[in-house]
């Protein structure tokens, strides 16, 4: 699959295992390869995120996936539903972090070093390269992009989406921004499957 993918995607998938490294941790996550496309400064990807005004939102963004990861990977429709059933996710993670330190939840799986050297990707991170084969051969795309990463990690369910969408970005917005059209263009569906 890499073979297909364009210089700017194999810039991505690069820059999310540097964020990977800098960060100490042990696999590349969807939320390095988001922070690899906020970093590109070319290519249609940052096109679209500039146009939807994200890039100017960095740290907001930033501040959201670290309030999440704090939180143990908890989604905001996670931590709402919880909260219909009586559980106050803000209670039980203060008490875990008063009991094991503050970020405890947001500590698993860092640190960790791999004799190897190399990163594995998460099973979210393949989703996203996965999904975003699928985004551009249903595009009739030749090669898979940045954008076809962007509309993938907008597609898949989870934290990075999540926080994206609270951000304003959504497949719909980010394909409008790339092709101009809207949810009728195809893609959601398919994509996220």
């Amino acid at each position: 699959m890499f073979e297909r993918f364009t210089k700017e995607a194999r810039a991505t998938v690069a820059g999310a295992v540097a964020f990977s490294q800098n960060a100490g941790e042990d696999s590349i996550t969807e939320e390095h390869l988001l922070l690899s496309l906020l970093g590109q400064e070319s290519g249609r990807a940052a096109f679209a995120l500039t146009a939807l005004g994200v890039t100017d939102r960095r740290a907001s963004l930033e501040a959201a996936l670290g309030e999440a990861r704090r939180l143990g990977g908890l989604t905001k429709a996670d931590t709402e539903a919880l909260a219909g059933l009586g559980i106050d996710v803000g209670e039980i993670v203060a008490r875990i972090e008063e009991e094991h330190g503050e970020g405890a939840l947001a500590e698993e799986g860092r640190g960790r070093r791999r004799r190897s050297g190399r990163r594995p990707l998460t099973s979210g991170a393949k989703g996203v390269l996965e999904g975003s084969l699928r985004i551009a051969v249903g595009r009739g795309d030749r090669s898979i992009g940045g954008e076809h990463l962007l509309l993938a990690l907008v597609a898949r369910p989870g934290v990075v989406a999540d926080v994206l969408a609270e951000h304003g970005v959504s497949y719909a917005t980010v394909e409008r921004a790339l092709y101009g059209t809207g949810p009728e263009g195809g893609g959601e569906a398919a994509a996220a499957g």
